[in-house]
């Protein structure tokens, strides 16, 4: 059953749901955070087309730095910017920024509390062609263990937009992290929105299923088909901040169900099934099944190939939540 107070899009399960990748709703949100408050300035690493911010350059040219194909540079010219008291939000793609620059974020950021803002986009599967160097599928691993550090994984791109103008408000260092791939648009203008806040997307009383990111669409197809042809309910959990993570709303399901699945577009390891396995086994432990990928690079190809290829489209998911519900039920 949809929780009617998430307000979701009402066209999510039909044919006509409306596409949009996070980085357009991540491009629309930062224009507005930068009418909102004239500290705020954009950094790109020659990517201004593909981390969507060629409007804010266009809009407030005297804001924006071009630091060319150096992100540990961008990094450090963005802690400077925010310990002048400016509010610098640093776009690249995931692979690159964290990935190449991770020692400047750890130290010139996170070490400083610098008011930085990471962006990462086409992370995980979504850059799909361009193949395993540019699929960032450990990013959240490397931000979620630095200290000072809030993780934001917006599942859509209107939540992409509101993560983007909280995450401009919010004191302290962030990283938002992206898709290239235009995915259903889950969420409405109404759709509650707060950094640290998970949201129950849909309710049920046999499986806690939690995912993050645009993959969250292919868990909410699953929900249904295992309602309608496998009489199993689950609770759909969007977990949009992987750090600080909202315990209660985890924890509150889980005793409920007594089984939970998590969903990411990520390494199984240190990312969203890790945190959740690591907060159940200290107070809740119970079985726990990630679903993810496994241990592995990925390859070229289209990204919803690519999440057919690795186990994480609606179909696998469903043949996995029957699986452990028929050996634990």
């Amino acid at each position: 059953m949809i929780n009617e107070a998430a307000h979701l899009h009402p066209d999510i399960f039909t044919l006509n749901v409306k596409q949009a990748a996070t980085r357009d709703g991540f491009g629309a949100g930062v224009v507005m955070a930068g009418e909102e408050d004239a500290n705020v300035f954009v950094l790109c690493a020659d990517l201004t087309e593909s981390t969507r911010v060629q409007a804010f350059k266009d809009k407030f040219p005297g804001r924006f730095v071009e630091t060319g194909v150096a992100e540990q540079n961008m990094a450090g010219i963005a802690a400077g910017l925010a310990l002048e008291g400016k509010v610098p939000f640093m776009a690249s793609y995931a692979v690159f920024s964290p990935g190449r620059n991770w020692d400047q974020i750890r130290v010139s950021i996170c070490y400083s509390r610098a008011n930085v803002k990471i962006v990462g986009a086409h992370a995980g599967l979504s850059v799909g062609p361009d193949g395993a160097t540019h699929q960032a599928l450990e990013d959240i691993a490397i931000t979620r263990v630095l200290p000072n550090l809030t993780v934001i994984s917006p599942c859509d791109s209107e939540e992409a937009k509101k993560a983007t103008i909280a995450a401009a408000k919010h004191v302290g260092p962030v990283y938002l992290r992206l898709s290239r791939e235009p995915t259903a648009i889950i969420t409405s203008p109404k759709t509650p929105f707060e950094i640290g806040k998970a949201q129950m997307f849909v309710e049920g009383k046999d499986i806690t299923l939690v995912a993050t990111g645009p993959i969250l669409s292919e868990a909410l197809k699953a929900a249904m088909e295992l309602e309608t042809n496998h009489n199993i309910t689950c609770n759909v959990i969007n977990v949009a901040t992987l750090k600080p993570l909202d315990e209660a709303t985890i924890l509150d399901s889980a005793k409920k169900t007594g089984k939970v699945v998590t969903v990411e577009e990520h390494q199984v390891a240190g990312g969203l099934g890790g945190a959740v396995a690591e907060l159940l086994s200290e107070k809740c432990p119970l079985p726990v099944m990630r679903i993810g990928v496994n241990d592995t690079f990925g390859e070229s190809g289209h990204p919803l190939l690519l999440w057919e290829k690795y186990g994480l489209s609606a179909k696998h998911i469903v043949s996995r939540v029957v699986a452990l519900y028929d050996d634990k039920g």
